[in-house]
């Protein structure tokens, strides 16, 4: 994982700018303020679900978290970056030539699993042997949409198809076990397929790349015992326990309905999301861990278990409970001690519940046979304070003093947690009759603070009166898990990447380009045409070495660059070379059409969300600034209008119309 990568894995951009802007909820965004102008109306919209602002102000522009706190702090690249580094826990160091050819190999262990992937869902698809796989699917009731949807695929019954499959695509033997998918024979005789015969999952990250695999088994062998599912091994790309499978496909539904189910198997997040409940996970059939709720909790803090009765009762999972409970968010609200003090407590803002199935059925069959009952069990899913108290009386000798003292013991830390009065003096009084004792007294007890955790659980770490920043330094602490490391660029478009590729392969172009832009009537190509922080900073250093740059070499050029950024612009460089030759003159009419049609996209983005802001602003009655969004609509769609003109030029057919026009 890059440096940038673990940063925005580990910070939240609205946690970081409300440090700096009062930032106010509106819909699914964030507004305020913008930092950068004076105005009273606020026009500066933070959007968590990609991670980045905008103001739509008289500043126009926007970025993420990099750009937010060079603008705010006035610091260039690796100054941003020392200073987030440092709030995010995560330590810096020189880039050396072996961390480069650490991502280099990570890249190349990527490719690999991506090639499997596509190789098995094609066996599925057409392979006479992968008839069994196709036929349980329909069985299960999985439709081919699904499969194309998910990549499902399947690995022949050999010892050695895919070894040889990918070591004729010029894979080495020990990248391919590496990536977890060839295990080395004892005797030291060669490998052999890990995966055979089976139905192919591929597990990805959050971003959607290939990471790992899942395997069903499809033939019982007789006399042979096997595992129903097996996994990809731990590798450089695989954390079974980092994982959260299906978050890539579920976080845009996560965060509309502000609620993600956590499921525990992949058949029931498959046929969730084929009958249309999308916000539906899993993780990975081990109990929750830190590194999984930190990557749900960036889509929601509202967390359902649908856990059929047995597997609610495992230890394992009560320690997800646990986990999850300390790691969801929280505030810290004033609240009167036993000793007439006011101390800070900390209240749980998220809702965690736990959603028993009915009849005994999985999720997935439960789905499959009745979509709306499905629906009806998330929404009815049971408070987890409701489900610790039905555990208590059902564990706890509540006719002894003994047993009672244990049940307000184990009660304690959840009661006291929650936000609402109403409701945690609701949950004393249930309590207080549960155990026949005087209510004034449980009350008495739980905010002095039995602070034993539940009993099947460790306990958390800090007390009920620390300071609300050494929660969030505890959470920063742990090592988020998501993004994976390479060169290639997260969150950035394949276009972006060519175009900077191509400009620092052939640094020359730098100026012919801007001179072509400026010709059409544009703004020359600039840090503002990137999303991408890194890239921005690339551009925004050979801009400041201009004109300088155009007599370089693609390998002085790196040399010019920051070291913690020489990574990506090598592997961009690569990545341009090893396409088709071009010429320059070709080349730089296709560079123009793409600054044109990534500024085109941006604009659409922006015309998105502008229309949102509206719908939202209707709504709640904001009549001023509807008619400002509105305008700026305009401007924008004009603004698309002309971009779009300027492309139909270029054309062939466009470039003939204009000369035909001269000569007329």
């Amino acid at each position: 994982m890059s440096v940038v990568d673990e940063i925005k894995e580990r910070l939240d951009i609205v946690e970081v700018i409300s440090q700096y802007v009062s930032l106010k909820k509106s819909g699914r965004n964030y507004k305020g303020l913008c930092p950068f102008h004076n105005e009273k109306t606020p026009s500066f919209v933070v959007f968590p679900e990609n991670q980045s602002w905008h103001c739509f102000g008289a500043c126009s522009t926007g970025g993420d978290i990099f750009s937010f706190m060079m603008k705010r702090e006035n610091l260039d690249f690796s100054e941003a970056l020392a200073l987030l580094a440092a709030r995010a826990g995560v330590e810096l160091h020189e880039r050396s030539a072996a961390s480069s050819a650490d991502e280099q190999r990570l890249e190349r262990l990527r490719q690999i699993v991506a090639d499997t992937a596509l190789y098995c869902h094609h066996l599925l698809v057409n392979a006479h042997e992968a008839a069994i796989a196709r036929d349980y699917l329909t069985q299960r009731g999985f439709t081919r949409q699904t499969w194309e949807d998910w990549q499902l695929g399947y690995s022949l019954d050999s010892w050695d198809a895919l070894r040889d499959r990918l070591t004729g695509k010029g894979y080495t033997l020990a990248e391919v076990e590496e990536a977890g998918l060839i295990i080395r024979r004892e005797d030291g005789s060669g490998y052999y397929d890990r995966f055979r015969g089976r139905l192919m999952i591929p597990i990805r990250d959050v971003q959607g790349r290939v990471i790992g695999f899942g395997a069903r088994m499809l033939r019982e062998e007789p006399g042979r015992s096997q595992p129903k599912y097996i996994n990809s091994p731990q590798t450089p790309l695989f954390d079974k326990g980092s994982v959260v499978y299906g978050l890539d496909m579920a976080k845009k539904a996560i965060r509309e309905a502000n609620l993600a189910v956590l499921v525990e198997g992949y058949m029931d997040v498959l046929m969730s999301h084929q009958v249309g409940v999308a916000n539906v996970v899993a993780g990975m059939g081990t109990a929750l861990t830190e590194a999984q709720l930190r990557q749900i909790k960036r889509y929601s803090s509202n967390l359902t278990l649908a856990l059929d009765p047995d597997a609610a009762g495992d230890q394992a999972t009560l320690r997800g409970l646990e986990a999850a409970r300390q790691i969801l968010e929280r505030e810290w609200q004033p609240a009167l001690g036993p000793d007439g003090l006011v101390r800070q407590e900390s209240r749980l803002k998220a809702q965690l519940r736990i959603a028993t199935l009915p009849d005994g059925l999985d999720p997935d069959e439960l789905a499959y046979a009745d979509v709306e009952r499905w629906r009806r069990v998330i929404a009815e899913a049971q408070p987890i304070v409701d489900y610790y108290l039905a555990r208590v009386s059902r564990e706890e000798d509540l006719g002894s003093a003994r047993g009672k003292a244990n049940a307000v013991e184990r009660m304690a830390p959840l009661i006291r947690e929650i936000g609402n009065a109403v409701e945690r003096n609701h949950y004393i009084q249930r309590l207080a009759r549960l155990i026949q004792a005087d209510e004034r007294l449980v009350t008495d007890q739980i905010m002095r603070g039995g602070r034993g955790a539940l009993r099947s659980a460790p306990a958390p770490s800090g007390s009920d009166t620390a300071p609300p920043g050494a929660a969030a330094a505890d959470a920063r602490a742990v090592a988020a898990e998501g993004r994976a490391a390479s060169g290639r660029p997260s969150g950035a478009s394949a276009r972006e990447a060519h175009l900077l590729g191509c400009l620092l392969s052939r640094p020359h172009l730098f100026a012919m380009l801007d001179a072509q832009l400026i010709e059409m009537g544009v703004p020359p190509c600039g840090p503002e045409d990137f999303d991408d922080s890194e890239n921005r900073a690339i551009v925004q250093t050979l801009q400041a070495r201009l004109p300088a740059v155009g007599g370089m070499d693609p390998t002085e050029l790196v040399i010019a660059i920051p070291e913690m950024l020489m990574a990506r612009c090598r592997h961009l460089i690569e990545q341009t070379q090893n396409g088709p030759p071009v010429t320059d003159e070709r080349l730089l009419k296709d560079l123009g059409d793409l600054v044109l049609r990534l500024r085109k996209d941006r604009l659409y983005q922006q015309v998105g969300r502008l229309r949102y802001l509206i719908a939202e602003l209707e709504e709640s009655g904001g009549r001023d600034q509807v008619r400002f969004y509105q305008e700026l609509l305009t401007s924008y769609s004009a603004q698309i209008r002309q971009l779009q003109k300027l492309l139909n030029a270029r054309t062939i057919t466009g470039a003939l119309a204009k000369a035909g026009s001269v000569q007329g």
